[in-house]
């Protein structure tokens, strides 16, 4: 496996910012603004559904590394050969609220699956916050053995914070920040902490172990071009800025 030299450098200096625009949004408008958004904003990659012409857009809009996501392993592969560098088994929240649940073992069944048909590429599999917390690790654990590149938290739709602002913010983060704490400390390959997460708690992402932020909704919920850049500049602004206070310790 061959990781994208931007990527090898951020993963390593674990100020990754991935922006997601959604694994069911096909709207090509949409997904330009965003793509338009994390590219100005200086973000690290972006995440967009696995589909042909996405990526073909997505290629002619930014030179930053382009992942697709997807929960069918052949659809990997005709986005692969439309030029994606890197694949994403995961972002399920759209899932959850039709009930429909990835368990454990059809995690690693996809994961098995995705790599007998693409073996080389770099490969990010997310692990289902519906697991309990003991679950999710052994998981992670075993998903790396199967040839995950990269692992990803989420939690974001099973939060529901009970107060304004920032204390909701960091409630809102609580459970893939807890996820993004005790796999880091149980696999050598990086862990992206992702669903969500907000400036206020990307910081908080870092110092729990992970090498990097996913953010989706933060962004892409926004009308504004102007606003989405600037969102996106606060995110990699206060990850450079954990990264400094992280190395001062």
């Amino acid at each position: 496996m061959t990781m994208h030299i931007e990527l090898q450098s951020a993963f390593a200096n674990r100020h990754v910012l991935k922006v997601i625009s959604g694994l069911n949004n096909f709207d090509a408008a949409r997904v330009a603004a965003i793509i338009k958004a994390a590219d100005l904003g200086g973000a690290t990659f972006v995440d967009i559904a696995a589909d042909p012409g996405l990526v073909k857009l997505a290629k002619s809009l930014t030179d930053k590394p382009i992942c697709v996501s997807a929960v069918e392993p052949e659809k990997f592969v005709r986005a692969h050969a439309a030029g994606a560098d890197l694949i994403e088994i995961g972002n399920f929240d759209s899932f959850y609220a039709q009930g429909r649940r990835f368990e454990a073992e059809e995690v690693l069944a996809l994961t098995h699956q995705t790599r007998t048909l693409l073996p080389e590429i770099t490969l990010s599999v997310t692990v289902p916050h519906i697991l309990q917390l003991d679950e999710q690790v052994k998981l992670a654990e075993e998903l790396v053995k199967a040839g995950a590149d990269i692992i990803q938290t989420e939690g974001g739709t099973s939060s529901h914070p009970t107060h304004p602002g920032t204390l909701g913010l960091i409630e809102k983060a609580a459970p893939t920040l807890a996820a993004a704490y005790e796999i880091s400390r149980a696999v050598s390959v990086p862990v992206l902490c992702a669903s969500g997460i907000s400036s206020v708690t990307a910081p908080l992402a870092i110092a729990a172990g992970a090498a990097g932020v996913g953010v989706g909704s933060a962004i892409n919920q926004l009308n504004s071009e102007v606003a989405m850049i600037a969102v996106v500049r606060s995110l990699v602004e206060v990850l450079g800025t954990a990264i400094k206070v992280g190395s001062r310790k």
